[in-house]
């Protein structure tokens, strides 16, 4: 019997912090719709587009260099046998653009960010700050949580651009500089393959990306375990929820890009 309850219980647990999070989520992107006209709200976001956006810049462009030097690296061996080395653009920018640039700059975020926002709203749980604001009458999902999901979700879509960017020039200096690949085909096969759907698809990824960070890292900060152990595992469970949710949503959106796409132009040979 005793089992049995355990199971009962965690189960009703789960069904209220599932119910939870939506309620959160609900306060949160009403509170966001309402503060998007207004200039002050604009002012408690401008903090948050700083941490998220330049403080997490330097590890994106770290990331997606090295990223880029190895997916040439491992592409120029392959397509030099198939006489295809004029092609390696198309690979590697491909694979940015649509695939890992925006896991990459997701999960970035939710390592730099997500466990940064889920400790400081941890701690003001802890301590009890988000009592002292809704005592004075401020919905603390409104001042402090809103402008950090705007952050994460605005500039999350920037951030994956800037890694794209990034691992594409790296990818041509092997490519061009390092193994002597022909410049003009190098760039006019790439602009021959990739089209606005492919960043388009890459962007929407990203944007999405930012939103699921945003919204699971404050969620489990707003209602951590008391303790400093109670704020250490909130940070680790945001980042393991968040990269979990990143693969989720990527499988299903690229599952309806590839299915929309064929229903609207047909397939697309890749070379």
């Amino acid at each position: 019997m005793s089992m049995v309850a355990g199971v009962g219980a965690k189960t009703v647990q789960a069904v209220l912090a599932f119910g939870r999070f939506w309620s959160f989520g609900g306060s949160m992107l009403m509170w966001s719709a309402a503060d998007l006209p207004r200039y002050r709200a604009w002012r408690r976001v401008m903090p948050q587009f700083y941490e998220v956006g330049n403080r997490t810049l330097p590890v994106i462009l770290v990331t997606g260099m090295f990223v880029g030097l190895v997916l040439a690296v491992q592409a120029y061996d392959q397509l030099l046998s198939a006489r295809l080395e004029e092609h390696m653009g198309v690979l590697i920018n491909l694979t940015l653009v649509k695939e890992l640039g925006p896991v990459l700059a997701g999960v970035m975020l939710a390592g730099r960010i997500g466990g940064a926002l889920t400790a400081e709203l941890g701690t003001m749980n802890v301590t009890e700050q988000l009592d002292a604001y809704r005592v004075m009458g401020a919905d603390p999902i409104r001042h402090l949580v809103v402008p950090r999901f705007l952050a994460c979700l605005l500039l999350t879509t920037l951030l994956t651009f800037f890694c794209d960017l990034m691992g594409s020039v790296s990818g041509w200096f092997i490519a061009v500089i390092v193994k002597h690949v022909p410049n003009g085909p190098y760039w006019y096969r790439t602009a021959e393959a990739i089209e606005f759907w492919d960043v388009g698809v890459g962007l929407v990824k990203s944007f999405l990306f930012g939103g699921a960070i945003g919204t699971i890292s404050c969620y489990k900060g707003f209602y951590c375990k008391p303790g400093a152990e109670g704020v250490g595992k909130a940070c680790t469970e945001s980042f393991v929820a968040s990269f979990i949710v990143i693969l989720i949503i990527d499988f299903f959106v690229a599952t309806f890009a590839m299915g929309l796409y064929k229903a609207l132009y047909g397939f697309k040979p890749l070379l």
